[in-house]
């Protein structure tokens, strides 16, 4: 089972955790659960007008071994109005603009899509149970 918490925040917000959504999906191959502006395809959506996250912007998928992938999908720019880190294991790393990579098995942490022109973020926390 995969866990995922959502929380939109600005500057102003920094550590409320109003508005927080939540998702979960069964560790089973073929699984998947997005995050994005298009709640029609998103278990998790973001707010209309927080343009730097795209329509379908992250996806969780699960493999057939049972492990789960994030992947940044690219949007309709060749470059992204934001960031993306993984956070895992007391460290963080970029998640490249097209790029997956695997959670890990039993862990959990937080991909954070960060607005490159204003002071606000999308924190999304995952929980892996096995």
């Amino acid at each position: 089972m995969l866990e995922l918490t959502m929380a939109a925040v600005t500057a102003a917000d920094a550590g409320a955790t109003a508005g927080m959504q939540m998702a979960e999906a069964p560790s089973e191959p073929g699984a998947v659960l997005r995050v994005g502006r298009d709640r029609s395809r998103c278990r998790l959506g973001t707010p209309d007008d927080w343009l730097f996250v795209s329509r379908v912007h992250l996806e969780f998928r699960c493999a057939l071994d049972g492990g789960w992938h994030v992947s940044w999908l690219r949007g309709s720019q060749p470059e992204p109005s934001s960031e993306v880190l993984l956070a895992s294991g007391g460290r963080e790393r970029p998640l490249a603009y097209g790029g997956t990579e695997p959670l890990p098995r039993g862990g959990n942490g937080e991909i954070v899509v960060r607005d490159r022109s204003e002071p606000r973020s999308v924190n999304v926390g995952f929980h892996h149970e096995v």
